[in-house]
């Protein structure tokens, strides 16, 4: 089995960070040498290792950009 080849594009910010120091970040990542795609996930401080996460192609950002866009604080509530 041959190296996953990455490269990070891209920075657009953390969104989140754990206990251990993983952040949850948002990047636009290149992997195996392919065109970049949004990229969520966990990465340790120095972006050598990562844990599972999600990529994105352009036209599935838009949706998940329009979802987003009707979720307010009200929506998130679960009644019990």
């Amino acid at each position: 089995m041959s190296d996953l080849k990455f490269q990070i594009v891209k920075s657009f910010g953390v969104i989140g960070q754990g206990q251990e120091g993983w952040r949850k970040e948002v990047n636009l990542v290149s992997w195996n040498e392919r065109k970049p795609k949004l990229d969520i996930r966990e990465w340790d401080g120095a972006h050598e290792k990562m844990r599972k996460g999600i990529t994105l192609h352009l036209s599935e950002v838009k949706a998940l950009k329009s979802i987003i866009s009707e979720i307010n604080e009200e929506s998130l509530k679960i009644e019990a």
